[in-house]
């Protein structure tokens, strides 16, 4: 089951139940795909964005990462299981894959990030087989030898899941461009999970976490960086549900608009 929030179909799925079916996907189906983690950011840019519609209509899953895309649900009727949020859910990634012998890749994150999330993951996880993390200098994506650079980093360690956090819509964007070459059966784009797992950046509280105020507790800590993003970006995302909710206008699917 679906849930159409402001034209964007997200996935009506707890966090276990999106465990198990990745679980199941890694012991059955190898073929590529990759999972949005969508939060109210996600569902601004989706608006304008032909080419992140285009991820969102391919993705193997659309989860809901942050809480007001629940509160948002609610309140058009259609309820959301739950949180999936994209670092909890890369740690029990992780945690499941020690258990069955996955093998996992972390790409992107600041310096030496992606390092030290590692070593914190394998003191936890003993039996962890991470084949690789990788962070790539900042605007590499314009630099002719360092796509071919990574991408030889990552087809030589033969990951069962990649993780990338190269931040939204950069990430998901690169996922779209190489998932299908890379041959990886799961990709999944986590944002700054691997400041967070490596206690580079404070993550929220728990209680702030439940309430769904993470993003109040992010801006306080880094305000310069994300200002606009919350500031602007959440009052956009309330519109835009305020507008479907009382139909002022009959809003389409991104599914309806690639059409």
């Amino acid at each position: 089951m679906k849930v159409n929030l402001c034209g964007v179909n997200i996935d009506a799925l707890s966090f276990d139940e999106v465990i198990s079916i990745v679980e199941q996907k890694l012991l059955s189906n190898r073929k590529p795909n990759y999972i949005v983690t969508s939060n109210a950011q996600h569902i601004v840019i989706l608006q304008k964005d032909r080419h992140f519609q285009k991820i969102y209509h391919n993705a193997f899953l659309s989860v809901p990462d942050g809480v007001p895309l629940l509160w948002a649900a609610k309140l058009m009727n259609a309820p959301l299981k739950g949180r999936v949020n994209g670092t909890d859910l890369f740690e029990k990634l992780c945690e499941v894959s020690a258990e069955k012998g996955f093998k996992v890749f972390l790409l992107g994150g600041r310096p030496q990030a992606a390092d030290r999330t590692a070593e914190v993951l394998c003191q936890k996880h003993p039996q962890l087989q991470i084949v690789g993390t990788y962070c790539p200098p900042y605007g590499f994506e314009q630099d002719s030898k360092e796509p071919e650079k990574i991408e030889a980093k990552i087809k030589a360690a033969a990951p069962d899941i990649l993780f990338v956090a190269l931040g939204s819509p950069k990430q998901e964007k690169w996922i779209d461009t190489n998932y299908q070459k890379l041959g990886i059966p799961i990709s999944i784009g986590i944002g700054a999970s691997f400041e967070f797992v490596s206690g580079m950046v404070r993550r929220a509280p728990k209680w702030m976490q439940k309430l769904g105020f993470e993003w109040l507790y992010r801006l306080l800590v880094e305000p310069r960086r994300l200002w606009k993003r919350y500031i602007f970006g959440n009052a956009l995302f309330i519109f835009l549900v305020l507008k479907q909710r009382f139909s002022f206008w009959e809003h389409n699917t991104v599914e309806s608009q690639l059409r």
